[in-house]
């Protein structure tokens, strides 16, 4: 809205959405100032890292002939001392006693640090850093957890080194929290360095942010892990009261019991198969797996049909098919005025409100194509009409039209459903932000992730940060989709799955079915011994630790029960316990919940060629309507 907008409310309404606006913007902005710092942090890294490899290659040449110029120094030395000749003139034969002593000056040019680290590098930055991080630190309001308690201090330390504008780090500083290899660098001779100090203490901010042992007061995505989940008395007392929506009997030893013979049946089952070589379409020997590649389902005649009908269909305008689809399911109705909630009256003029945000073509376009549209009015209506949910809305109405057409039951029953993300390229550059991605570089462009039933509609769509793996969004869209949909089984690529990610969709009712690029070496996790599945040796990558998922059962039905009735979303959730540290005690336990199922769904992968078909036709379902997207973009 612009400010017009909001000078049309009374003044409690407009008082009220101003203050309600502040806090929802100070979260934000305070979510991506850490989140730039983050980014700034890996770029500098990422920087140290191809300069050290640069400078080691560029030195190559040097560097090895001083190693030959060693190795006949050293020959000769060898020689000298079976003949019992002088060290010294063993050495003047091979080259002037000056010479030699310029060559050592050289060698030490040349050497790098002991430990070989790029971490040295790191201090031609600080000047970079310091240009945002004191201001930085200043207006985070940190919290910590007894394990991060002496980076905070250190924080406390670096602040009112600033504030004084002192250059030596008191020698009391805390220095506990400092990592083996920063050590070398902070702590040298002459006392703690300045530069590497900060450097430090910012990269452990980093980490602790990430492991959530450090928190931010008015954050959105740092806060306290606690605050995420619903109170611990709350989740009891549905839990006395057999009230947990989760899908799973909330028993811990019925359950282990009953899944973990489970679990042991599949594996001799399996091992008995491939001892037999009997698994269908695939063999495991000493070298792995090999699972023989799916034959083509469609004849080739159907491409033919495809050409045919395509050809047959008419060419109608995409606004006139809006009108159409529109009469048929009236999915405008959605589209209701923010404060009155009534109907918009001009359904062209929404339609190509509508229209503008699909194509990317913005409204000052938008008006100046179409005869008797103005940007004020499409302004307007954009502010009033349009807002996430009512397309939220929208789209659920055209998913249950077509849930509910008896056509769409030969595509499929709309049970099963797949996602997937899909990038567009955008106007920019990037490289100034930060959002450098490993696959794409500094191209400007936003992913989009979206989820698509067997029977093509997409229900559920968002866009989605280029650095995180396309696992921390799956639930979103089995979860937060307002469609009649009931979604049972669901297909990703290989992005898409984690042992989090297996663990939480068995939790709340959903299985999970995704085609793993490289399942060979993908490992298995056996209840008991590994030497009780011989054929399945090479597959194995240890035993479950099912005593610590014993020890965080609670944890693990609270964090599930938690997304479930919506006190925060999975896709938070599934980042920050990825990103937590190894000895995260929730982290692994869910991780070992994950891998019970990982284990179970790639048994009956080897298995069930029909499951391998029913996968790989749901996620060519999705690439077929990422094609389309693609086509309107």
């Amino acid at each position: 809205m612009v400010p017009r907008d909001l000078s049309r409310f009374e003044d409690q309404r407009r008082y009220a959405t101003l203050v309600a606006l502040a806090i929802e913007g100070m979260a934000t902005v305070t979510d991506e100032i850490v989140d730039l710092h983050d980014r700034i942090l890996m770029r500098l890294f990422n920087a140290a890292k191809n300069k050290h490899q640069q400078r080691f290659h560029q030195q190559g040449k040097a560097i090895n002939e001083k190693i030959l110029l060693y190795t006949r120094i050293g020959k000769a030395l060898v020689e000298a001392k079976l003949a019992g000749m002088d060290p010294y003139d063993a050495i003047e034969a091979v080259l002037p006693w000056d010479e030699f002593a310029k060559s050592i000056d050289e060698a030490a040019h040349l050497a790098q640090p002991e430990s070989f680290d790029h971490l040295y590098l790191m201090g031609e930055h600080f000047n970079t850093l310091r240009r945002y991080t004191p201001e930085f630190l200043d207006v985070l309001e940190l919290r910590a957890a007894p394990a991060a308690q002496s980076v905070l201090d250190a924080i406390e330390v670096v602040k009112e080194m600033n504030f004084k504008g002192t250059r030596k780090v008191p020698e009391d500083a805390p220095v506990d929290f400092v990592k083996a290899r920063w050590r070398p660098l902070v702590i040298t001779d002459d006392g703690i360095d300045r530069r590497f100090y900060e450097m430090c203490v910012l990269v452990e901010l980093k980490n602790s942010l990430r492991s959530g042992d450090i928190w931010v007061r008015g954050s959105r995505q740092f806060r306290d892990f606690e605050d995420y989940l619903l109170p611990v008395e709350k989740f009891t007392a549905m839990r006395r009261d057999a009230g947990l929506p989760l899908a799973i009997e909330p028993d811990c030893d019925h359950y282990l019991a009953n899944r973990l013979a489970l679990l042991q049946e599949q594996l001799e089952k399996v091992n008995h198969l491939a001892l037999a070589q009997e698994l269908p379409d695939a063999i495991i020997t000493d070298s792995g797996l090999k699972i023989t590649p799916l034959d083509a389902s469609v004849p080739e005649s159907a491409q033919t049909l495809i050409d045919q009908a395509s050809a047959i269909l008419p060419r109608v305008k995409i606004t006139e098919l809006l009108m159409e689809v529109d009469d048929w399911t009236g999915f405008t109705r959605h589209f209701t005025h923010l404060k009155t909630g009534e109907l918009t009256k001009d359904r062209t003029l929404l339609l190509s409100a509508i229209l503008a945000d699909a194509i990317n073509l913005g409204l000052n376009k938008m008006a100046d194509s179409t005869p008797g549209t103005t940007y004020a009015k499409l302004s307007w209506l954009q502010a009033w009409h349009i807002r996430d949910e009512t397309y939220t809305a929208g789209l659920a109405e055209l998913t249950n039209a077509q849930l509910r057409n008896p056509f769409a039951a030969n595509w499929g029953n709309g049970t099963t459903s797949s996602s997937d993300a899909q990038r567009f390229r955008a106007g920019g550059k990037a490289e100034s932000t930060g959002h450098v991605n490993p696959k794409y570089g500094t191209e400007p462009g936003h992913l989009f992730y979206t989820h698509i039933t067997d029977q093509y509609s997409p229900f559920f769509g968002k866009p989605i940060s280029v650095g995180v793996r396309d696992s921390t969004y799956v639930l979103d869209g089995l979860l937060y989709h307002e469609s009649e949909l009931r979604i049972e089984e669901h297909y990703t690529d290989t992005a898409g799955f984690t042992d989090h990610v297996f663990a939480l969709m068995h939790l709340l009712g959903f299985k999970f079915a995704p085609r793993i690029r490289d399942l060979a070496d993908t490992k298995l996790y056996v209840p008991s011994r590994e030497q009780d599945y011989h054929a399945l040796r090479t597959m194995i990558g240890g035993t479950l630790n099912i005593k610590h998922l014993r020890a965080h059962w609670d944890e693990v039905l609270r964090l599930a029960t938690s997304i479930k009735q919506g006190s925060v979303t999975a896709s938070l959730m599934i980042r920050k316990l990825g990103s937590y540290p190894r000895q995260n005690g929730l982290a692994i336990a869910l991780r070992e919940f994950g891998r019970i199922e990982r284990t179970l769904f790639i048994l009956e992968w080897l298995q069930d060629v029909e499951l391998r078909r029913r996968v790989h036709a749901g996620l060519n379902k999705g690439e077929a309507r990422n094609a389309l997207a693609r086509a309107v973009f």
